[in-house]
Formats: C-alpha cells, structure tokens, sequence
C-alpha cells in the first residue's frame, strides 16, 4: 500500500494532507509514503522532515502519482483547465481520499468515475459519534471560526473589550455571530476571550444552551417551527419563508447596534442563505465589520465578494478565500490527522492492503465512485447505479 500525498495548486491554498507526525503512523500501519516535493512547504513542514518520518519524496506530482495507490488531497483535483491535470494523472484502479465537493461538483465525480478511480468525499463523513474523529468539516470550521473574529478583529477600528485609561473609558465592541455550528461555537469563545459583548443566532434550538454556556446571549424567534428546526444528522434545515422573514426582522433591528458581524450559516449541497441583506449593511454603524464565512458558496451577505474586502454603506465586508489555511500549520496537523483516523479501520491487519467494507456507514456515507461508476446514493437515480 502506498500513499501519495500532492503539493495543493489551487488558489490561496497552503495546507498538506499529510504531517511528518502522521507520516509516521502510517507507515506504522504497513504503506509506503511518497511526498511530493515541497508539498509541505507554505506550512512549514520540510521536505527532509518527511524524510526523516520515512517518508520518499518524488520530484513533482506525475511521478508521485504514478508511484502510488491512495491518494490523499486537501483540495479535489483540478482538470486541465484549471492548471495541472491532477485527474489525467490519476489511474484506474488508484483511490482517492479527499474533500470532493461531490454534491456540486458532479464533473468532478463522473471524470473519476470514467478514469476508473476509486474515490472518496470526505465533506460525507457521517456525523455520527464513531466518526468524529474523521470530521474535516468540524476541524477546520473550528480554525477557521478563530481566525474570522481575528480577520474582524484586525480590520475593526476600534478594540474589542472595554479598557479603563487615564484619559476615559473605552467600552467594549458588540459581536454577533450567526450560525452557531462548530465555527460560530468556536468565533463566539473567540470573540469573548478578546472582551467583546457577544450575541448568536441559528435556526436550530440546540445551540442557544450552547451559546449561553460560552457567555454570548441567543438571538432568535423561538416558535414551533424553531423547536423542529434540526435535521438528524446535526445541520440546520431550511426555514419557511414566514419563518425566515420573522427571524429577518428580529436580526435587522439587532444588527444596527452590531460593531462586528461574522456569518458561518452553510447548507450542504446548497447555495448559502442570504442572512445580512443590503438593506441590513445600510442600517449598520460606520466603520462596522462583516466577515463571511459562507462567501465561497454565495455568501451569507449578498454584498460580499470572494478573497477581497470591500467597503459598503460605511462598513468593511470581508470575504476570506480560505480561513484554514490562514493557519497552515495546524489546520494540515487535524486534517491529517482526520485522514489518518479515516483510512486506519480500512487497512486490513494481516496484508497491510486496503480492504473497502460496503457495509460500513462511513465507507457508505463517503464512497463516491468504483468500478467505473458513481455509486453514491445522493448523486444516483438509485442507489449504487450510475
């Protein structure tokens, strides 16, 4: 069994699938490990640090690809024409281990699916408790909440908690994050270790205990269709329309007295929902700040705009490319780590091979395609058929 891990090419990206700490237990569990030169660099783990886990380094990705079996990425593949041909280099019969974007991305897929490789979606992990230790999504959504309330911090005029100086008192700003999943949960503790008042809002009732626990105050209508607002696995549902303007005008009074704002509401599969409209900006205080999180996939705030910061009605709209990889470092340390946790059930303890179990929930949940067809229930007329 050997594993590839490929230097990351597309934009803003600095992360690495594989840590020397992790290229150790992977070969502890019997592969072989080929780095791609320089894969690790932008986060600051150095070639000869692979190789001094045991690692072998391939001068560029052809020749890495080629080498291997798996292939572990922190980015799906790119196409030809977007740059390198990662899917071209790929193989029939290799696998491939990464975030695929599957449910939006079905070019992706089926371009697996007819060069024969068998791959994996890793935003599919199921959330289920066994799994959480595989959980990409929540690793780096916990990241990146901490470096977005640092990003709002850093572009805010003014400082965060209330100081008492000799020439008068400053009081503290006012956060308010919206959604409170693994990233709000993380901008909200954030956000009050650096003194400011903090507010939270999300569609699901499960959070606002969560919220209180971490200092901030819940914002939100709490009728019927709020108490049944969660789906089983954990993520909000879509709200009703009426739901969704009653809620809007709850925000909109709450957020003219906002200095901070950081959205993190994502649906998966979907376009992010709008929660801060133009018309909200325009009621916010001057020199105010928004950070969207959910700018890669539309935006929570219509007003932002992909890896720039923009100036609205007085206030600073930040749309980051990629919060995680603002902190290479540790982000590539749990990605990896969550690879490592996911591939380990699947090696088998006698050959050292992969050994693919169909009736595992996670291997369910994540396998996209094999044997030359996408397999996925989510992305077949029927399951298991292309």
């Amino acid at each position: 069994m050997k594993i590839v891990i490929l230097k990351e090419r597309r934009p803003h990206e600095t992360r690495v699938a594989a840590t020397p700490e992790t290229v150790k237990k992977l070969k502890g569990l019997g592969a072989e490990v080929i780095i791609e030169a320089e894969a690790g660099l932008a986060a600051s783990y150095t070639d000869q640090a692979y190789v001094d886990a045991g690692a072998s380094i391939a001068p560029d990705a052809a020749s890495a690809v080629a080498a291997g079996d798996i292939v572990f990425k922190i980015q799906r593949p790119m196409s030809a024409d977007e740059g390198l041909d990662e899917i071209g280099l790929l193989r029939s019969g290799q696998t491939l281990m990464s975030p695929l974007g599957a449910l939006t991305n079905r070019g992706v897929v089926q371009a697996l699916a007819e060069k024969g490789v068998t791959s994996f979606a890793l935003e599919l992990i199921p959330r289920i408790t066994r799994a959480q230790s595989m959980d990409i999504l929540s690793s780096q959504a916990n990241l990146g909440g901490y470096k977005a309330v640092l990003v709002a911090a850093n572009t805010f005029g003014r400082i965060l908690p209330q100081m008492m100086t000799p020439a008068g008192t400053l009081a503290p700003a006012r956060a308010f994050i919206m959604g409170v999943g693994v990233a709000g949960l993380q901008a909200i503790a954030t956000a009050r270790r650096l003194g400011a008042v903090v507010t939270a809002t999300d569609v699901r009732p499960a959070t606002k205990e969560q919220v209180q626990s971490l200092g901030g105050k819940f914002v939100a209508v709490e009728d019927e269709e709020f108490k049944a607002a969660e789906t089983a696995g954990g993520y909000a549902k879509e709200m009703s329309a009426e739901y969704r303007a009653k809620q809007a005008t709850l925000v909109a009074e709450h957020i003219k007295l906002q200095d901070i704002v950081v959205t993190t509401a994502l649906i998966p599969g979907r376009k992010a929902p709008v929660l801060v409209t133009e018309e909200m900006v325009k009621t916010m205080k001057p020199g105010s700040v928004i950070v969207d999180m959910a700018v890669e996939q539309g935006g929570n705030c219509p007003l932002s705009e992909y890896g720039r910061v923009v100036q609205k009605y007085g206030v600073k709209i930040v749309g980051p490319a990629n919060l995680p990889a603002e902190l290479p470092t540790d982000a590539s340390a749990l990605f990896s780590r969550n690879l490592l946790n996911f591939i380990t059930p699947m090696v088998d303890k006698e050959t050292k091979a992969l050994k693919i179990d169909l009736g595992d929930e996670v291997v369910k949940g994540t396998l996209v395609t094999q044997g030359g067809q996408i397999v996925h229930p989510a992305l077949t007329p029927n399951p298991g058929q292309n």
